[in-house]
């Protein structure tokens, strides 16, 4: 399955729903995406569902950092959507789940 996203708004926060591979061929347009809606959002929180994610590389890692420093300095955030146990025990084990809020769900 190759890289998809959907934008769509949520109690009027931005979220985007990522599908697929994030790796190193996904990186450049993932992280294209998150820089334009951290544009076009700026102050605002972004909410990143992860939940449609079958492969998620170390550099995708990266590029969230990288978008919760971007939002953070435009007066935003990045929390996460991710119930998914493997993504969720990732995100714990390189302990970003305390750089980030990881949610249930984008509501």
């Amino acid at each position: 399955m190759e890289f998809r996203s959907s934008t769509y708004t949520v109690d009027d926060r931005p979220v985007v729903a990522v599908e697929g591979v994030v790796d190193l061929v996904a990186v450049p347009v993932v992280r294209d995406l998150f820089q334009r809606l951290l544009r076009e959002h700026a102050g605002d929180t972004l909410v990143i569902d992860l939940d449609g994610v079958t492969t998620f590389d170390d550099c995708g890692l990266g590029v969230l950092v990288g978008a919760a420093a971007t939002a953070r300095e435009r007066g935003g955030d990045v929390e996460l959507v991710c119930t998914a146990g493997a993504l969720r025990d990732r995100l714990a084990v390189t302990r970003l789940d305390q750089l980030f809020t990881v949610r249930e769900s984008a509501a």
